[in-house]
């Protein structure tokens, strides 16, 4: 498993998260025979992330200001810009994950016909849809800056540790 992780500034009407690190953990679950979107949601579920969803990513600029998100690619391939309009475009495959801390921006830009992504929550939160604008950009970071570390990374169910990546 090889883990990327970022670090983004705010940009625009994306605030992204002056403390928490986006990390990119490339083949880090096994998605291979039948049900994988199952298995995905049930080692999430494992190591403390819940309220699972199965669907795509959103074709616009958003974020979460009330809680952490992570996204498991249970099949296809995603085009996918972090961090908002000025973030790296990287390409998600079946098998990675990214965990995605509140405030950071996430934009589908290309996909697979037959992508599907399972998403989670860490336990006790609930996220919210915010959208690019001014309007929900308004007291968003303080809201982000009140949300809780995870307890448990989601991949490895190791105590959460992830620093920022550019030890801001």
């Amino acid at each position: 498993m090889n883990i990327e992780r970022l670090d983004f500034a705010p940009d625009g009407f994306i605030p992204n998260n002056p403390a928490l690190a986006f990390v990119c953990y490339r083949g880090a679950l096994d998605i291979a025979g039948r049900e994988a979107e199952q298995r995905i949601i049930r080692h999430f579920a494992k190591n403390g992330w819940g309220d699972a969803w199965i669907n795509g990513i959103y074709p616009f600029q958003h974020y979460h200001a009330t809680a952490h998100e992570v996204l498991g690619i249970a099949r296809g391939r995603a085009l996918v810009q972090f961090g908002g309009t000025h973030g790296p475009h990287l390409e998600v495959t079946a098998g990675d994950v990214v965990l995605i801390p509140a405030g950071i921006g996430h934009c589908r830009l290309d996909m697979s016909g037959d992508l599907s992504v399972v998403g989670a929550y860490p336990e006790g939160q609930e996220a919210d849809l915010r959208r690019a604008t001014a309007g929900d950009f308004q007291g968003a970071a303080e809201r982000i800056v009140k949300v809780p570390p995870p307890r448990l990374d989601p991949v490895t169910g190791a105590a959460f540790t992830v620093a920022p990546a550019s030890g801001r």
